[in-house]
């Protein structure tokens, strides 16, 4: 019964939350346009960037050019270098967080690290790597895979102490503990180190697809400069 009555509130209060998203995305876009075709002085420049032609051009930027095929090589690339960062990132911050030994010697280096930019590390990936998509993926997850690591070990550190007395009462291995306790309780704290990731991942793309690729956004912004389009 529980179950029952619960699903329908968490689906209200879903609804409620993507139409305050979709509500807030409407204003944001009715202020611009009150800015720049309201307010702004016939023949001003500003009118130039108004909603009304930057959705006209981004429709023909979709339908007449290979922006669709730069943003499916572009979030390809992302999967993989999120991948890769959950892939190290979570394991580790199991470890991290299950041990203050552990946290005590790695903490300082993991701080240091997480401080240096992503786009610092461009020379030495293109010397290790080369040109192409290994140093892309090399970035990207060197970027995302500190907030999934230190997220992931602040979840070990808040789990609730009677969860893994209950698991070692009830004789519980340590494979079973970390199985059945340990990953579903920090498993919201891994979906917010992810979260973050995502935000930051966009932001290092675009300079990294300018290490020698034919393809991405970072990419065509640079062939579409160049060509004065």
């Amino acid at each position: 019964m529980r179950s029952a009555t619960g699903r329908p509130a968490r689906w209200r209060g879903l609804a409620t939350s993507s139409l305050l998203g979709a509500a807030g995305l409407i204003v944001l876009i009715v202020l611009w346009w009150v800015g720049t075709d309201l307010i702004a002085t016939p023949g001003s420049f500003l009118r130039h960037f108004s909603p009304t032609s930057a959705f006209a051009s981004l429709a023909q930027l979709v339908t007449q050019s290979d922006l669709p095929i730069h943003l499916l090589v572009s979030l390809r690339r992302i999967l993989i270098g999120l991948g890769i960062a959950l892939l190290i990132g979570v394991p580790v911050g199991l470890a991290v967080g299950s041990s203050r030994l552990l946290n005590a010697a790695t903490s300082p280096a993991f701080q240091f690290l997480r401080m240096i930019s992503p786009l610092s590390w461009m020379p030495i990936a293109v010397m290790v790597f080369g040109v192409g998509d290994r140093p892309i993926y090399f970035l990207l997850a060197f970027s995302v895979v500190w907030p999934i690591l230190l997220s992931t070990a602040d979840g070990v550190r808040r789990l609730e102490p009677s969860w893994l007395r209950l698991a070692a009462s009830l004789s519980a291995t340590r494979w079973e503990t970390l199985r059945h306790v340990i990953v579903p309780g920090v498993l919201g704290h891994v979906l917010i180190g992810l979260r973050l990731a995502i935000g930051i991942v966009w932001i290092v793309l675009v300079p990294c697809e300018m290490l020698g690729v034919s393809a991405g956004l970072g990419y065509f912004i640079l062939d579409t400069r160049d060509r004065l389009a």
